[in-house]
């Protein structure tokens, strides 16, 4: 018991799944009581069992798994369309100086352009449909990997970093060539490395979905969000928001059971 309120303390696994289970627990006692209590109009916090009553509701009348899978595969395309351009292109521009001095500044400044100010611009060039909403999210997580994979690259070949740089020196002491260096020191560093920021991408991607979604509704649970706040259908709403984040933590979890599996030499 002392562990819990330790300064500086950790817990073990246990502890902390069943501390974890408590904390959620309260948290949905504490909004069953504001609501009942009307502290708060169910108009803009329904009532917790009612969000969950609504489940069925969206089954039956809005294609709620329909809607899921066309989130899932939006955002799905998005993450391979992006990690397919940037990947390499963040090898490129770290490993040679002439890429790196010429695009590096210029992609870092994207990462400030606002995505919503381009959908315009996506559908002129793609169209309204499932393409134009898969390159708008390709892009926003584009923008954001690319740097990350080149400065990847840069920290295992800068020489003020002997933690990370003396991979690269002792490939170049027993005289491997420059694929040989690539495909066993720079490709496993650098992925390894980016998999961290690609698993925190999930929250973010998100986001981008569900504004995609929204230019031409045709599927999708942002576009189905929505239609319920204009229907004032509130709870709809909560069990839509819901389902988001579920799916965000099952994605995380899929893919942090992955990475050992993927990147082998890190457990060695």
């Amino acid at each position: 018991m002392k562990e819990l309120f330790k300064f500086g303390g950790s817990l073990s696994t246990k502890d902390s799944m069943i501390t974890g289970i408590v904390g959620g627990i309260v948290l949905l006692v504490i909004w069953y009581i504001v609501t009942i209590t009307g502290w708060i109009s169910p108009k803009i916090l329904p009532n917790p069992l009612d969000v969950l009553r609504a489940i069925p509701k969206l089954i039956s009348e809005r294609n709620l798994f329909g809607n899921i899978g066309y989130t899932v595969g939006l955002n799905l395309a998005g993450y391979v369309i992006a990690l397919v351009i940037a990947i390499p292109m963040g090898f490129l521009i770290g490993i040679y100086p002439i890429l790196r001095s010429m695009f590096q500044k210029p992609f870092e400044a994207i990462r400030f352009l606002p995505l919503p100010a381009v959908s315009g611009i996506m559908v002129a060039i793609f169209g309204l449909g499932f393409n134009m909403k898969a390159s708008f999210l390709a892009l926003g997580i584009l923008i954001y990997i690319l740097p990350v994979v080149t400065q990847k690259v840069l920290d295992l070949q800068n020489p003020n970093n002997p933690k990370d740089n003396v991979y690269l020196q002792t490939a170049k002491t027993i005289g491997m060539t420059n694929w040989q260096m690539f495909r066993h020191v720079y490709f496993p560093y650098v992925m390894s490395s980016v998999y961290s920021d690609i698993r925190g991408l999930v929250a973010i991607s998100y986001t981008y979905v569900t504004i995609a979604e929204n230019i031409n509704r045709e599927g999708g649970i942002g576009a189905c969000i929505t239609t319920m706040t204009r229907q004032s259908s509130m709870d709809c709403v909560y069990a839509l928001l819901l389902i988001i984040i579920a799916i965000g933590i099952i994605q995380d979890f899929i893919f942090k059971k992955c990475e050992p599996i993927i990147f082998k030499h890190r457990r060695a």
